[in-house]
């Protein structure tokens, strides 16, 4: 009941009033009181502590919450170069630009966030390398800093709650001038040193083993840092539901507690003087509790990792005093005291499947199921955790791998009693062979998983559900986990059916449904009828390692249901609209590119491929589709811009005008073609809101009811541009913004035109915050 009021306060979308803090706490002191009159009345009595439980989460959760937003930015400081001393406490992580790491503001020439995510790039014209940074070091930086922003898509990732949950209130990059100075070479406390420790393990670690392909997953196991392990490896691990084991887990904490403990008891018990001062047994809990805790210290206390700890705490704490507790009660006090340190941990993916995993194993390994070979049991073990967590997985990342058992059949004995002991013990022994060893290792278990990653029934990819269908599965997997004889239980896989089953609705014939993605300063915008998918533009590139196609688009057709592109349009060539389109040919069946500027851009990916070419019509579902520039035939033009793809889409009740980049040369041969069939509900407007587009008779020719700006949070080309709003708005469209609204939704339906925005459709109370 304490999670539920915590997670009760984490949907809010504003933190509650002063006011209704006072009236939460004199209803939580009411249901005390209440307790303790009817302490010994049964249910009456149990009831009031419940409710006292989740009033208790809801405000400490809130109180929480309200002193970390107090940590803020201020938006006038936005943007300034502010003078920053700090201290580095946390590992740097190094990228294909420059470095990246978490900031312990200790003084600062403004109003500055006691913790900031700041970045450090290399010169655009610098080849050499940046100092090497470590924890503990105190730096006296430039920063030019902005507040929390991420993009808000429909059951997208929610970059501001990640960053909230961290501590970070700010983010933001070195500037050159005045030059970085590093001030002291160890300032930081004893975490900072344990941080030291761990950026050593991990150096020595990625230097011995060099380029060889799995130095992540070992550094991952080592000490708790998975940056070093690529996307192509996270994706198999994602097929393959074997990612909780190069995170380090309760399992890992388990070990290392039994291999340390077993081996003080050993030796504890063959010195007399010792064993009559402290038992034997005793003494390997605390050893083995110590190890335990080390080990999570180095691996960066993490959900699961606090969570193991606890448990092993109290049932350390149980054995040193000679009492029995219940697994479940140990199990609720590690929820409990998860989110009294970290209220936010609700938000985390971890700490549901971390929880439910080990519920799970509790419902199956509590003594309800007859003896049976430990081969059959462990077969019956991981089946079991398998179907719990599905509608977990299905809720959190809108699939589930079909293969997990037979991956985790042959991963979690070679990870967990090879690969992570000869990982650990790398770190005291400074052998190159340990690590070799372990590498070798890893690779098979790798190459198993590879191979079951490539079979096309992988992986189930389910669109994301409503609140009912998820609780349905829910209680269907957890009533197959109870015993055999209870009533119904027949019953339970229809109930997970329910849910693996649900599709999202989808436009009636003669409407269609477009979603202008939240992707930064650049577009995608998925178009949907009755039966058929469009993708106009597939976002911007965020490095050399990441796209907007990869992080936004993919996870969004995957949340909807999208399984298939029936025709994927790029507009032109410019990076901020076809930066993504390798992701998304490479990771989706596409039919059909249809590309500006004709199709040279277009990343080869067997698909074909042709130019836009204006006077192409088709229809899908009562559905008109109708290419209106460029004019086939005709020269380049001056601006690559100007050979956008500009498409309108009609139904009955409106339509949508999707202009890519054209600038005023191409509207001015727009409106002097045929001015009429420019007219639409909604447009997209060109060039993210530039003065170089939008021309008073262009605007004067749509005439939209809503017109929707695809823009970065505080870009660098401060589109879009003021004169360009207005203009817009003063032609009597209402004007949308991706990066102050985000995605923005597009009904158009026989009774008209519908325009919804993410961030007004979902609040959270840290958005914009």
């Amino acid at each position: 009941m304490f999670a539920l009021g915590t997670a009760a306060l984490q949907l809010q979308p504003e933190l509650p009033t002063a006011v209704t803090v006072v009236w939460v706490a004199v209803a939580l002191a009411a249901a005390v009181g209440l307790a303790a009159v009817l302490r010994g009345r049964g249910r009456a009595a149990r009831l009031s502590l419940m409710a006292a439980a989740a009033l208790a989460g809801f405000i400490g959760a809130a109180l929480r919450a309200d002193d970390r937003l107090a940590d803020a930015l201020p938006m006038a400081w936005e943007g300034r170069d502010v003078p920053v001393v700090g201290v580095i406490d946390d590992l740097p992580q190094a990228f294909g630009e420059g470095v990246r790491f978490t900031l312990a503001v200790e003084s600062a020439e403004g109003p500055v966030p006691s913790r900031v995510q700041v970045s450090w790039y290399r010169g655009r014209d610098d080849d050499s390398p940046l100092p090497r940074l470590l924890p503990g070091e105190r730096w006296a930086f430039a920063l030019r800093l902005k507040r929390p922003h991420g993009f808000v898509n429909p059951a997208g990732f929610d970059y501001e709650a990640w960053l909230l949950e961290r501590g970070v209130r700010a983010t933001g990059y070195v500037r050159a001038q005045p030059a970085p100075r590093r001030l002291h070479e160890d300032a930081g406390g004893w975490m900072t040193r344990v941080h030291r420790v761990r950026a050593a393990v991990r150096d020595r670690f990625l230097a011995a083993l060099g380029e060889a392909p799995y130095a992540g997953i070992l550094v991952a196991l080592a000490v708790g840092d998975q940056r070093a392990i690529p996307a192509e490896q996270w994706e198999v691990f994602r097929r393959t539901g074997i990612a909780h084991l190069v995170s380090i887990s309760g399992m890992h904490i388990s070990l290392i507690a039994l291999l340390a403990g077993g081996l003080v008891n050993l030796l504890w018990r063959r010195v007399p003087t010792l064993v009559l001062r402290l038992p034997a047994r005793k003494a390997g809990v605390l050893a083995g509790l110590a190890a335990a805790l080390g080990y999570g210290l180095l691996a960066g206390m993490g959900i699961p990792v606090q969570r193991a700890a606890i448990m092993l705490s109290m049932a350390a704490i149980a054995l040193m005093l000679g009492r029995e507790v219940a697994p479940s009660r140990v199990l609720a006090l590690a929820v409990l005291g998860v989110l009294l340190v970290d209220p936010w941990a609700v938000l985390a993916a971890g700490f549901w499947l971390s929880f439910g995993a080990v519920g799970a194993i509790l419902v199956l390994a509590g003594g309800r199921i007859g003896p049976a070979a430990r081969w059959s049991a462990a077969v019956r073990l991981q089946l079991g955790i398998t179907l719990a967590t599905v509608p977990l997985l299905v809720a959190l990342f809108h699939s589930f791998p079909l293969v997990s058992p037979l991956a985790n059949a042959v991963a979690i004995p070679l990870v967990s009693f090879v690969v992570t002991p000869l990982a650990l013990l790398a770190m005291v022994l400074p052998w190159d062979l340990l690590l070799e060893a372990a590498h070798w290792v890893t690779a098979r278990v790798m190459d198993w998983s590879v191979l079951l990653a490539d079979l096309p029934f992988a992986l189930w990819r389910q669109a994301a559900a409503p609140g009912w269908a998820l609780a349905a599965g829910a209680v269907g997997a957890w009533m197959w986990l109870l015993p055999r004889p209870l009533p119904g239980r027949a019953g339970a896989l229809l109930m997970v059916g329910l849910l693996l089953g649900w599709q999202p609705p989808r436009p009636a014939p003669g409407s269609f449904r477009a979603t202008v993605l939240d992707v930064g300063n650049g577009l995608a915008v998925h178009v949907q009828t009755a039966t058929h998918d469009l993708l106009y533009d597939a976002g911007p590139p965020y490095g050399p390692l990441s796209d907007a196609g990869e992080r936004v688009v993919l996870p969004y057709l995957a949340a909807n249901g999208v399984a298939r592109l029936d025709v994927l349009v790029l507009s032109h060539d410019d990076a901020d609209h076809s930066g993504g389109a390798g992701s998304v040919l490479e990771s989706i069946a596409v039919d059909e590119v249809l590309a500006g500027e004709g199709a040279g851009f277009v990343p080869a990916a067997g698909v074909p491929a042709r130019a836009c070419a204006a006077g192409e019509q088709w229809a899908w579902d009562d559905v008109g589709f109708q290419v209106l520039h460029p004019v086939a035939g005709r020269g380049p033009a001056r601006r690559n811009n100007d050979d956008s793809c500009v498409l309108r889409i009609a139904a009955g009740g409106g339509s949508l005008l999707l202009v890519g980049d054209i600038e005023q040369r191409a509207e001015a041969g727009l409106v002097r073609g045929d001015a009429a069939v420019l007219a639409s509900s909604v447009i997209v407007v060109a060039h993210h809101g530039s003065r170089s587009s939008s021309s008073p008779a262009f605007v004067d020719a749509v005439l939209p009811e809503a017109a929707v700006f695809s823009v970065g949070y505080r870009n660098m080309f401060g589109h879009p541009h003021p004169m360009v709003w207005a203009r817009w708005a003063e032609a009597g469209a209402r004007n949308w913004r991706t990066d102050s609204q985000g995605a923005i939704a597009i009904e158009v339906d026989g009774s008209g035109v519908t325009v919804n925005a993410a961030r007004e459709s979902a609040p959270r109370y840290w958005h914009g915050r």
